[in-house]
């Protein structure tokens, strides 16, 4: 496992249960949504400055590790 999924965390009692990041009430879903907006790490860090490099990353490392267990039904005609 990527140590860096340690820094996410999923609670049902905190944020409806959706992963977030360890510590904090932000999910991993807006981070992701942030980078695939364009913003950069730089920019969320910015935005976000309680968070760290490796909170992103980690978000980024969640990402990741879902996509492999699920898949989101795509438009064939989109691609």
């Amino acid at each position: 496992m990527n140590p860096l999924l340690q820094r996410i965390s999923v609670d049902p009692n905190i944020c409806f249960g959706k992963p977030c990041i360890k510590g904090h009430r932000i999910w991993v879903s807006l981070i992701l949504d942030l980078l695939a907006g364009g913003d950069s790490i730089e920019q969320i860090l910015q935005s976000y400055p309680q968070l760290t490099h490796e909170d992103i990353l980690a978000c980024i490392a969640y990402g990741a590790a879902m996509s492999r267990e699920n898949f989101v039904e795509l438009d064939e005609r989109a691609a």
